[in-house]
């Protein structure tokens, strides 16, 4: 699996990309390998950190159960600037809300795959599975301009 290395305002960022698509995010230092997908991948995030990325256009690829890949497919509709809550996707879904914020804990490829956008009930702020916890994803939303109360 190849990776690379991205040095972002909310730590070390290193991505993993198998047969040309990222795989996973996660928040490390690594070597960096150059391959056009893991370089339009840090591409993009220079441009998401720099305010100049409206939406990532990356190919995915999530691995894990056809819930997990749904819940990751309904994250990635949530557009820059905004939020949602676990029970809007679990509405969309036809599920309950616990189980869409166990995926979004799961989701491998966090920023990119925006599960930072996402809210528990009454737009209330939970968890994040990256580094820095809360803090990280009150950094992220604050830099979207998203989460009105938290700016």
């Amino acid at each position: 699996m190849l990776s690379a290395c991205y040095h972002s305002p909310v730590g070390a960022l290193t991505l993993f990309e198998e047969d040309g698509a990222i795989t996973r995010l996660h928040w490390a230092e690594t070597e960096s390998a150059h391959t056009a997908v893991l370089d339009q991948a840090i591409t993009q995030l220079a441009a998401y950190f720099a305010g100049e990325l409206k939406a990532f256009d990356l190919p995915l690829r999530v691995k894990g159960s056809e819930f997990q890949q749904a819940v990751c497919a309904e994250m990635q509709k949530i557009p820059i600037g905004e939020t949602c809550t676990y029970g809007d996707i679990a509405k969309t879904l036809g599920v309950a809300a616990q189980p869409v914020g166990g995926a979004c804990g799961g989701n491998p490829i966090p920023i990119i795959i925006p599960c930072h956008r996402v809210m528990g009930a009454g737009g209330k702020l939970t968890g994040f599975s990256g580094a820095g916890g809360v803090e990280t994803k009150v950094a992220l939303l604050r830099h979207e301009g998203a989460g009105g109360l938290l700016i």
